[in-house]
């Protein structure tokens, strides 16, 4: 015996489907609130990269390669630079002494300061 959905709806009387409408009451309004703060957050996020690409651009920056900008000026800059020996470091601290350009206290001081390794 084949059953179908329209031999059910006969026992629920006439004029009921069965289905209930999901859109009737509290569900309706909150998937509209849902559904327009998803539209507002979307629109918000394009529109803010747009606003921040543009003012990168008029500064001559690429928003692209910004990344790879910042990643290359920090690979030449001195925080990345190796150390310099201490043999290096005494030789022109002692250079510095002997020139008069650091008195006899900060000699010593940069001296302790290089052998302790700051």
């Amino acid at each position: 015996m084949v059953l179908s959905w329209s031999a059910f709806s006969e026992l629920e009387g006439p004029g009921e489907s069965g289905m209930p409408d999901l859109f009737d009451g509290w569900f309706g309004i909150a998937f509209g609130v849902v559904a327009a703060l998803t539209i507002l957050t979307t629109l918000t996020i394009v529109i803010l990269t747009l606003y921040r690409g543009k003012r990168m651009a008029d500064r001559g920056q690429n928003p692209l390669t910004m990344q790879e900008d910042i990643a290359y000026q920090a690979m030449q800059s001195r925080t990345f630079a190796p150390d310099k020996p201490l043999e290096q470091r005494l030789a022109e601290l002692d250079d510095l002494h002997a020139r008069g350009v650091i008195s006899d206290e900060e000699h010593g001081s940069a001296r302790a300061e290089a052998l302790r390794g700051r």
